[in-house]
């Protein structure tokens, strides 16, 4: 009996990473259609406040894919994912580069997609980890097998986080801007785009020369990709 355990060990982590599997699976089909009202990171950000005992106010208003400014949606793939309407989650074209950067002494600097980001958002945790990385690529290649372009786009665009507390367009056009996702124009959706990598300590109402220089750079590439990009999602 006591020599059967690693059989049983092994038979029970099989069930788990099944259920695991399983669950997950349902877990991104149910939300293909659903509108997502919340994320794992706004929990985390919940949960950091009550431990400093610096309570924030979650701020998030979901809006559908027709509700969004179309500058907005170009503005984002232009700053964090330009090949975002080619790959199937991971963009072996700036891993590779990122790589290569990093062995040539520059710091590594992130490669991850719309839909990497959209997983760890949603579904799991900041901070760095390679168990995160790890879900975070199941995740990702979940989105991308069950859900269309579109969503993936439309659920991060609700879901990322623009300020202590604000996530979703809706709530960074209404916090940086006073007006509605869709009412964003192409300058107001680029400085959004250019405070994506650091959303808690930059600011696209008054932003720093950095900012600017940023959303500069993000308009160039809009014209870059054109609206017919958005087209082909």
């Amino acid at each position: 009996m006591l020599g059967d355990w690693p059989r049983r060990l092994g038979r029970l982590l099989l069930l788990l990473v099944l259920g695991f599997a399983g669950l997950s699976v349902l877990l991104v089909l149910m939300l293909r259609v659903v509108p997502v009202y919340g994320s794992m990171v706004m929990v985390e950000r919940k949960v950091q406040s009550w431990v400093a005992r610096e309570p924030i106010r979650i701020e998030q208003r979901w809006r559908g894919w027709d509700e969004i400014s179309d500058h907005a949606k170009l503005a984002v793939i232009a700053a964090e994912d330009q090949r975002f309407r080619h790959h199937r989650g991971f963009d072996l074209v700036e891993l590779r580069r990122a790589w290569e950067a990093s062995r040539n002494g520059a710091t590594l600097r992130g490669a991850s997609t719309i839909s990497q980001q959209t997983a760890k958002n949603l579904f799991l945790w900041t901070g760095r980890s390679w168990i995160r990385k790890g879900l975070e690529a199941w995740f990702a290649l979940l989105l991308e097998t069950l859900w269309p372009k579109q969503r993936i786009l439309e659920v991060y665009l609700n879901i990322a986080e623009w300020d202590s507390g604000v996530f979703g367009l809706e709530a960074a056009a209404q916090h940086y801007f006073g007006v509605s996702a869709a009412q964003l124009n192409a300058y107001q959706a680029s400085r959004l785009a250019a405070i994506l990598p650091d959303p808690r300590g930059r600011d696209a109402a008054r932003p720093s020369p950095q900012v600017e220089r940023r959303s500069a750079w993000i308009r160039r590439q809009m014209n870059n990709l054109g609206p017919g990009y958005l087209q082909q999602l």
